[in-house]
């Protein structure tokens, strides 16, 4: 460990507290302004860091990490996924790992359920006719869409958000269905009345909303293939606030505009900014920024996490939040 307080380089501007409490405690070098670093913007910065803390936008692959300089220890990622972090050859080369895990749970879990009802209520198409000045008045028969009462949820990822999505099921009426690498425990399956399938593809063809709450490892890459989406019930809606790789994302827009999936809801793609344009055509599609755990409360808990990981590491001792390869 170096002498004196630790060079930490952040790749992104955090909210106002959390850089405070990082410049109260570090040797800190801020973003200014507020743009992703480019490679070797992120190489230059590994190679003068103690520890560096990024996000999901920096990808931070084996090639990166073998330019990084001797003194970089620690990589505090600002977020829960570390998709994004080559995590094995970090750890090969001396470099611990740390996330911020269950702090986006429930704003996470919130967005999921705003986004079956957007779906399934039609509320974007009845936003563009009042902000556009075309409403008409009240219609028996305008912006039908469905209730969510009685619907069959299927919960693709029964994780800490997967379970936080369930509770707020239960409460709207929803029949609580889920896919999971191991069954849950009786107890934990009887308090959201849940049921488990152990085949995916029978459960994807028997619900009438699918929401994606799995993470992306090389296991889970296109998981929702075009066969899959195919097994969807014509009446069914997809919602995905994961991670958009999840997806087969052309499959999807494919299945979407021939009409055999009723809609999707989505706030992940499986190309990051590079949204397929075809999915901004159907009015059956409800598009949102990754704002999944965009709330202030969140995302200033995430830096209180991140802090904690560093000044644990400064003391130290093993991060609270360390990650470990072969354990994702």
């Amino acid at each position: 460990m170096p002498a004196g307080r630790l060079s930490v380089v952040v790749t992104r501007r955090l909210p106002e507290p959390v850089e405070t409490r990082m410049k109260e405690l570090f040797d800190v070098e801020l973003r200014d302004p507020d743009t992703r670093m480019t490679r070797d913007e992120l190489a230059a910065a590994m190679r003068r860091a103690d520890v560096l803390v990024p996000t999901i936008t920096d990808q931070i692959d084996a090639g990166l990490i073998a330019q990084a300089g001797e003194r970089l220890k620690l990589i505090a990622s600002y977020g829960s996924g570390v998709d994004h972090i080559d995590v094995a050859t970090a750890r090969s080369r001396g470099i611990l790992v740390s996330n911020t895990p269950g702090v986006v749970t429930e704003d996470t879990a919130d967005m999921t359920l705003a986004l079956m009802l957007a779906v399934t209520r039609r509320i974007p198409e009845g936003l563009q006719v009042m902000q556009a000045g075309e409403w008409q008045g009240w219609a028996p028969t305008a912006f039908l869409g469905g209730r969510l009462g009685g619907r069959r949820l299927g919960i693709l990822g029964m994780g800490r958000i997967g379970q936080a999505v369930a509770r707020r099921a239960r409460a709207f009426g929803l029949q609580v269905h889920y896919h999971n690498r191991k069954r849950l425990r009786p107890e934990v399956e009887a308090e959201f009345d849940a049921t488990w399938w152990e085949s995916l593809d029978q459960m994807v063809s028997r619900m009438d909303i699918l929401s994606i709450n799995c993470p992306h490892t090389p296991s889970t890459f296109h998981l929702m293939n075009a066969r899959r989406l195919k097994l969807m019930k014509p009446t069914a809606v997809i919602v995905n606030t994961s991670r958009g790789e999840v997806i087969d994302e052309n499959a999807l827009t494919r299945g979407l505009r021939a009409g055999e999936i009723a809609g999707a809801g989505l706030d992940v793609y499986e190309h990051g900014v590079e949204v397929n344009p075809r999915l901004r055509e159907l009015p059956n599609v409800v598009l949102l920024p990754h704002m999944g755990s965009a709330t202030l409360e969140g995302r200033i808990e995430m830096g209180e996490k991140v802090i904690i990981n560093i000044k644990t590491f400064a003391d130290g001792h093993r991060p609270p939040d360390q990650v470990v390869p072969g354990m994702l």
